[in-house]
């Protein structure tokens, strides 16, 4: 297929970002007011974030650490996964998902994927079980929560523990149940991107009983908190338990936090706006296939992936992107799948095939600006580009 020459005429003259983060003038207040405290690192305010998070989404505990990968790594090692086990997961996920399991030296099996949600299949999970699965580990792409109920009665038949990869999902629910409350753990993501932010960070919901030892493991293995060492109540004696990790939050980060969870609802309605204008423009375009909501969940919409359908445009997924790009648009490809990166590939000989649904969905799949600060101006380009591509190199 010859390269299409993009079409560089666009009514925008500042590209728009795909997904800058929403801060304003109250998370910057917050930052400055920790900053003049007693406490910048971990300290009161984290534990108020922890303590409110769990309340918004009615989880029994939470425990606030530096990012999304830390809390799926403490969940692991919390739960005493290592060599010689097995974890089921996706292979539509960033690699983080799946280099945790490596991290603890477990093996990573992957189940491929339902072709609307993107999500792991749940009938593909239980083809996978062996007397060596210790864990399954679902990812709710894009926000799409998985279908829970199969996983969570496999893993009460097969005695094995659930850990939810929530980096998407803050607020998204299943069956009236919010995500993070389903499983033995659920790892959240406050990265810029994200629908609440907190530069970096993550959050690990679970039961208290888990938790405690998750904290303890969660900074180097200390047998008390660090921050309450320097409080009147403290002490300076500690001990180490275990060989833990330093994966704790800032008060800095959780004032961010602090603040972003109390405008959650108005930057979620934000993106429902954005998604209804998209889904009504592009529904009605045959090149394409606009994203599923099942009438059972309510999706997080983290991301607006679009699929292209490439048997009706005359150019494949990256010129459709640089064609985006050239109209000064900026999207991004939400993942390359776990078993075509190098690493992966060859330590356990994966191939295409192995994940038709996956690898199939990859090709044709973009992800389009999905934001709070999106104006009613931003959206309507975005359209626009979106269709003028598509009518341009429509079959």
């Amino acid at each position: 297929m010859e390269a299409a020459q993009p079409d560089t005429s666009t009514s925008r003259t500042t590209f728009l970002p795909f997904s800058p983060p929403s801060i304003t003038e109250q998370e910057i207040e917050a930052v400055v007011d920790t900053l003049r405290s007693s406490w910048i690192t971990t300290g009161p305010k984290t534990k108020a974030f922890e303590q409110e998070f769990a309340q918004y989404i009615g989880a029994k505990g939470a425990l606030a650490l530096n990012s999304c990968t830390a809390g799926l790594h403490v969940a692991l090692a919390t739960l005493d996964i290592g060599p010689g086990d097995e974890v089921i997961t996706t292979p539509m996920t960033f690699c983080s998902s799946v280099n945790v399991i490596e991290h603890v030296g477990a093996t990573p099996i992957l189940a491929d994927i339902c072709a609307d949600t993107l999500c792991i299949d749940p009938a593909q999970v239980e083809g996978k079980i062996t007397p060596r699965t210790k864990a399954i580990l679902p990812v709710h792409y894009a926000g799409h929560p998985v279908d829970m109920d199969p996983l969570l009665e496999m893993a009460r038949k097969h005695k094995l523990a659930i850990i939810e990869d929530a980096a998407h999902a803050i607020p998204a629910s299943y069956k009236g149940r919010m995500v993070g409350t389903m499983g033995d753990f659920a790892s959240f993501s406050f990265y810029a991107t994200k629908n609440m932010t907190t530069a970096e960070g993550g959050m690990l919901t679970g039961s208290p009983e888990q938790l405690e030892r998750a904290r303890m493991i969660s900074l180097h293995g200390m047998n008390r908190d660090a921050w309450k060492r320097y409080t009147a109540e403290g002490s300076w004696y500690y001990e180490v338990v275990t060989p833990g990790f330093k994966y704790n939050m800032t008060d800095l980060q959780a004032a961010i936090g602090l603040v972003q969870l109390q405008r959650l609802v108005e930057m979620q309605q934000r993106r429902h706006e954005v998604v209804d204008q998209y889904n009504l423009a592009f529904s009605q375009i045959d090149a394409l296939q606009i994203p599923v909501e099942r009438p059972e969940v309510e999706s997080a919409w983290h991301l607006y992936v679009l699929r292209l359908n490439l048997d009706r445009l005359k150019i494949n997924r990256a010129q459709f992107i640089e064609e985006m790009k050239a109209r000064q648009i900026g999207t991004s490809v939400h993942f390359i799948p776990i078993h075509l990166h190098p690493f992966y590939r060859d330590k356990y000989d994966l191939k295409p095939d192995d994940f038709p649904v996956a690898q199939a969905q990859y090709e044709r799949v973009v992800s389009l600006p999905l934001h709070p600060g999106l104006t009613k101006d931003d959206v309507a380009d975005v359209i626009a580009a979106v269709t003028d591509i598509c009518e341009v190199y429509q079959c």
